[in-house]
Order: structure tokens, then sequence, then C-alpha cells
């Protein structure tokens, strides 16, 4: 057992410098208390370690054995207290995000860019997955902070800071020119070849609640995992698409796409930011999430 780590320090210094006088000036005490700690050390471990020599000291065999030691250790603890720094002013780090396709795309990536300018050092790791799971991964601990999309459950342990307004939409292409510029009843859609994304996102789960709240029961022809897919599937006529509108935007502007009008408007929704206000977030996250406050705050001026 290690009773007083001071005293092994005080030893890593004087083999390291071999000379008491030149330890004494690398720790700002005295000679008198290097001497003193020295001693100890040889009484606790009642060996001796080291020998006097003509200019300074030497280690002993049992010194240089105990050196080789202590110095990875004093060394791998130097390395660790710089590492903390280096983490703390920005030089070293990681950022561990949870987003989807459509709030990486549509919200984070420029912040990303952004941030990784000016933070050239700071790893980001940005795990990819449809809002409950990122939820899941938040309150596991797996990440710093997620962008999700509403709706999702409210919990205690979860900040939630809107960020930014979207829309749901349906689009369709030349095959279902007939609808263009027609006003629609959702209940229109029951007889549609319906796209949709999978059961598993916060987005599918919304259509449908709101669908059902309106009286319209859907059973989709396709159920695709992005809605970029869904966007290349309306393209080739295989139905008619939900996605948020910035998936469809250039598609629509060209004239490739259309999309359709309801008499009824679909509510919009939010991308938030989300925090676990129970875990620590690591700092260049912190800088991360100013980053991204700052900017909100300049759009709002």
């Amino acid at each position: 057992m290690i009773n007083n780590l001071e005293a092994y320090k005080v030893f890593y210094y004087v083999a390291k410098c071999g000379s008491v006088t030149k330890a004494a000036g690398e720790l700002s005490i005295s000679q008198p208390a290097v001497s003193q700690a020295v001693k100890q050390l040889e009484n606790t471990l009642d060996v001796s370690l080291f020998h006097r020599a003509a200019k300074g000291v030497r280690l002993t065999g049992e010194g240089e054995l105990l050196y080789s030691y202590v110095a990875k250790g004093y060394e791998q603890i130097e390395l660790g207290v710089k590492k903390v720094h280096q983490m703390q002013n920005m030089e070293l780090g990681e950022v561990r995000i949870g987003a989807s396709d459509m709030t990486l795309q549509f919200y984070l990536l420029p912040y990303l860019e952004k941030f990784h300018e000016k933070y050239p050092g700071i790893k980001v790791i940005v795990s990819n997955a449809p809002t409950p799971e990122t939820l899941n991964s938040l309150r596991e601990g797996r990440i710093d902070f997620g962008i999700v999309s509403t709706p999702f459950p409210d919990r205690p342990d979860i900040q939630m800071i809107p960020v930014r307004e979207i829309e749901d939409v349906f689009v369709a292409g030349r095959r279902f020119f007939g609808y263009k510029n027609k006003m629609l009843d959702f209940q229109e859609l029951e007889s549609l070849p319906l796209i949709f994304l999978e059961k598993n996102t916060s987005s599918r789960s919304y259509m449908d609640e709101f669908l059902a709240g309106n009286g319209v029961y859907v059973q989709p022809e396709f159920e695709l995992a992005t809605s970029d897919m869904i966007v290349q599937f309306v393209r080739r006529n295989l139905g008619v698409g939900c996605v948020m509108r910035d998936f469809a935007r250039d598609y629509v502007e060209s004239g490739l796409l259309f999309e359709l009008r309801f008499n009824k408007m679909i509510p919009k929704r939010q991308f938030c930011v989300v925090r676990n206000t129970k875990m620590p977030m690591a700092p260049a996250a912190e800088k991360l999430l100013e980053i991204m406050e700052l900017d909100a705050a300049a759009a709002t001026v």
C-alpha cells in the first residue's frame, strides 16, 4: 500500500535531476525537506535508494528498479493533467451528438462546419438515428446532446430547446398530375399509394396520429428508412410521399414534383436540442451548444 505519494514525487525529481539541490528547485521546497522525504521513503521501504556522488546523487540498484516504475506513473499523471488542460482550452476532446438524417442535414451540419473550422482538434461523433433512439442514447449517457424532431414524450430529466419550425407535406410526380392545384380532403389519401417513413420515427408517429385524429387511416405501399429515399421513390412515380418540406423543396421549385393541397393545414412541428440534465456535458459539447445558441440569438435580433 502506498501511504505517501508526495514522497514518491520527491524521489522522482531527485532521481531525474541527479541532485537534491536541483530537485528542491524544481519542487520549490527546501533542500532539507527533499532530503527528509527521501529518508522517510527509504525507511518505509527499508532500502537505500541513492548513493552520494561527487556531483549530486545516483540511484542504487533498488532505486533504479523503483524509478523505472515511478517514472512511468508520474509521467502518465503529467500527461493526463496536460490532456485535461488541452480539453479545457478546446485543443483536445470530443463531442457526441445524436441526430437523424433530417436534423443533421437541415439544422446541425452548418454548425458542425463552423465548429470544426474553429476547433479542428475536437473529434465530432454523430450517431445517426431517429428521434426515439436518440432520446434513449441521451438517457443512457452515450451522447452529449441530441437534435430531434417533435413530437416526443416529455421527461423531467430531458431539457428541450426548440430551435426551428418544420412543415410536413405530401408530394407527388407526373403520374398524379390530376391532383395538382386540386383542394383535397385528407380522406382521399386512403385511396392513394403512399410512401412513408418507417414506424420507429417521430415523423411517422406524428403523421399517423394527425391523420387518425381526422378519421383517416392509411396503409403505405412503401415504408422507407430516410426522407431522401422517399423523394427518390416519388420522382419515379411509385406513390405520394410524406416528407418534411425541405427534402422536396428543390424538386418542387424545379417542377419535377408538386405539393398536394388540403382543405386543412397540417400543424407545424419543431426541431429541438435535447440534453440530459442529470449528466455532465463535455467542455467541447458545451462550446458547440454555445455557438448554436449565439447564432439563434443573432437570428432573432
